[in-house]
């Protein structure tokens, strides 16, 4: 009997969910101080886009034992957009 919610296929993850890896790309060190940057827990590929303070980064960095990924998301399109890109803008 099919399952009614149906996983994903195993051939598209490079492995298994692990809630416990978390991940850091940054995006830029600003003049100011602050450091832009993605976090994402268990999968590099779905993030959110924050901005701390550079020692408040080192710390959060630190407590987080967070892995640095170098390279850029794979399939930028025009359809992505990141929140600091929407500043000044309004939306219909």
């Amino acid at each position: 009997m099919a399952s009614a919610h149906p996983s994903a296929p195993r051939a598209t993850r490079q492995g298994e969910f692990d809630p416990m890896r978390k991940f850091v790309r940054v995006r830029e060190l600003r003049k100011d101080g602050f450091v832009e940057f993605d976090f994402a827990i268990g999968e590099p590929e779905i993030y959110v886009e924050m901005i701390l303070h550079a020692d408040a980064f080192d710390d959060f960095c630190a407590d987080n034992q967070v892995e640095f990924l170098t390279d850029e998301p794979a399939a930028e399109d025009e359809q992505q957009w990141r929140l600091s890109q929407t500043s000044g803008r309004q939306f219909k």
